[in-house]
């Protein structure tokens, strides 16, 4: 339903943001295989023996997974380009065609002979999945008013970590039954609903004017125009160093769970199962206080809480990775509705799209570093401990550059951003 104020913006639950919500859950549910299954995907294709490094005790070392994991992030460097076609071709075009052609590669990833055909397999479909996200919340952005964006974009994040969750649920309690080649196997299910999701999703208006326009910024490269530099500058070091935590705090997780501290498979859904409703609680907690106290201080509590989260992950114990755990995901949903909105309001709909895709690329190249920082420090006595703590100060520091930025709150897209130059 649309609002009355504007008829070219929608509620929140309107059935196109819905629609895109769905899109987000098949992304998630197409990318966080590689995480869920990643301590089955060492056994199968490692060796595992009764010693104590890692690799005797996963299958392969931690350099050899933190490279394969840091290969996977780095292919999503692909979603800038496939992003800002979105400020060309269109937000549904895109988001359908990614999709599509991302769940098709994954559940290709199913029939791999080897780990390295896995990473190269399933690197080729994740972009495209990455693409499909971005994209996701650039639409949810645009289709509402400033009063129901951070409410959309928490739709959108959720709709994303039900897939991922749905992904972990499975293979936690099917793992004897499945292996991770089932659970690959199952992206082609979501595929099969995708003609149906496509009649959901629809181009937003603000789109539809931009496109109308007789000059249009070139995608990518538009949105780092004279008037957006600075921006656009302090959102990427945001994504970064948010991703330099988060990129090895949740990719190494279920491997330090079941390989390390020895939880089975079936804790491990339990965990996930409990993290879908303290995700709620953290969307539901980061859209008030992004619309009460502001975008900014709610982006950098959470982001503050990320940090300390992991290192407490990571801290030694089975009560610390439980607790810290679900800690993670209560600040990263939090995190989620704010910064969302935040990077989204402060672009104009002509270059939104390929801003989307430069954020994915710094939290790509943010990630694959604190990947490799974390698995090379992991791999030198077992300190997990260590290496969450290496990537998790520079993000306490880092979060600061919040207050570098205007606060969008109440405010519309159009009357925040600049004339594209």
């Amino acid at each position: 339903m649309r609002t009355g104020a504007d008829p070219g913006v929608r509620r929140w639950l309107d059935a196109s943001v819905v629609g895109l919500a769905l899109l987000a859950l098949c992304a998630g549910f197409g990318q966080f295989g590689a995480v869920a299954a990643l301590g089955d995907v060492a056994k199968s294709f490692g060796h595992v023996t009764g010693g104590s490094t890692i690799a005797d005790r996963a299958g392969l070392s931690g350099t050899e997974l933190g490279l394969g994991l840091a290969i996977l992030r780095l292919a999503s460097l692909a979603a800038l380009p496939l992003s800002g076609m979105a400020d060309r071709l269109g937000r549904r075009t895109v988001l359908i065609a990614s999709c599509g052609a991302g769940l098709a590669f994954t559940a290709l990833a199913a029939a791999s002979p080897g780990y390295w055909w896995f990473i190269a397999i399933f690197a080729v479909g994740r972009p495209l999945l990455s693409t499909t996200s971005a994209i996701a919340q650039v639409g949810a952005a645009e289709e509402t008013s400033s009063g129901e964006r951070a409410k959309a974009i928490a739709l959108i994040t959720a709709g994303y970590g039900v897939g991922a969750g749905l992904t972990a649920v499975i293979y936690g309690l099917a793992e004897r039954a499945l292996g991770f080649r089932g659970v690959f196997a199952l992206a082609v299910v979501p595929l099969a609903f995708l003609p149906a999701l496509r009649r959901r999703v629809v181009e937003p208006d603000r789109y539809r004017v931009a496109a109308a326009a007789p000059v249009h910024p070139l995608p990518v490269l538009g949105a780092i125009g004279k008037s957006f530099r600075r921006r656009l500058a302090l959102v990427l070091l945001l994504a970064f160093f948010v991703s330099v935590v988060t990129g090895p705090a949740t990719s190494f997780v279920f491997l330090y769970a079941e390989n390390v501290l020895h939880f089975a498979a079936t804790t491990g859904a339990v965990l996930v199962v409990v993290a879908g409703l303290v995700g709620l609680a953290g969307l539901l907690l980061g859209r008030f206080a992004a619309d009460r106290i502001g975008r900014r201080s709610a982006g950098m509590v959470a982001m503050v809480g990320i940090a300390c989260a992991a290192a407490l992950t990571y801290s030694g114990s089975r009560a610390a990775l439980v607790v810290g755990y679900e800690l993670q995901i209560l600040a990263a949903s939090s995190f989620a509705p704010a910064a969302g909105a935040l990077a989204n309001e402060l672009f104009p709909t002509s270059v939104r799209a390929s801003v989307a895709g430069w954020n994915v690329a710094a939290s790509v190249i943010g990630a694959t570093a604190g990947l490799l920082a974390f698995g090379a420090v992991a791999d030198v006595g077992n300190r997990f401990g260590t290496g969450a703590l290496v990537v998790s100060v520079p993000t306490v520091l880092a979060s600061a550059i919040f207050f570098l930025l205007p606060e969008t709150k109440g405010r519309e897209l159009e009357d925040l951003a600049p004339v594209a130059s």
